[in-house]
């Protein structure tokens, strides 16, 4: 297998094929996979970096990173955090947050970061330094809880 290739831009340096690609993973497994109806497409994006991973040229994974006071009031996020289901037991999901941490930790040194974390997820998140922090709570007809890294 080839290895992944990431892309960690912001936003407005997105080609629209990227973009297209994104947002199209996201539907695909957010609401569609997930049957969540909800508006992924939440006015934050435009804000955000972006981490893409591509392998072979397709569509691989992604997660968006937040400043802090975005998502949370002091702490930076990543968030829309998903593979696609080909790249699922490939280990791209740990590439993935391992990518997604060290370049949130590059353009936010010395703030900590806060995930809102599918529940079911949560020893995943812990095998990366981050504790959960709340009780579980449900959003979008799935639970949740926060974790702090």
């Amino acid at each position: 297998m080839s290895p992944l290739h990431w892309q960690f831009t912001h936003f407005r340096d997105l080609s629209v094929e990227q973009l297209y690609a994104m947002l199209k993973a996201r539907q695909d497994v957010f609401i569609l996979e997930q049957t969540c109806l909800w508006a992924d497409l939440d006015d934050k994006d435009q804000d955000a970096h972006h981490l893409l991973g591509w392998r072979d040229g397709r569509f691989a994974a992604c997660v968006r990173v937040l400043a802090p006071g975005v998502a949370y009031p002091e702490e930076a996020s990543i968030g829309r955090v998903l593979t696609t289901r080909a790249e699922r037991g490939t280990g791209a999901g740990r590439a993935l947050m391992h990518e997604a941490i060290r370049h949130t930790t590059a353009l936010y040194p010395q703030q900590r970061i806060r995930i809102g974390a599918q529940q079911y997820l949560e020893k995943f998140y812990q095998s990366f330094g981050f504790a959960t922090v709340s009780d579980p709570y449900e959003e979008d007809g799935i639970m949740h809880v926060e974790m702090l890294r």
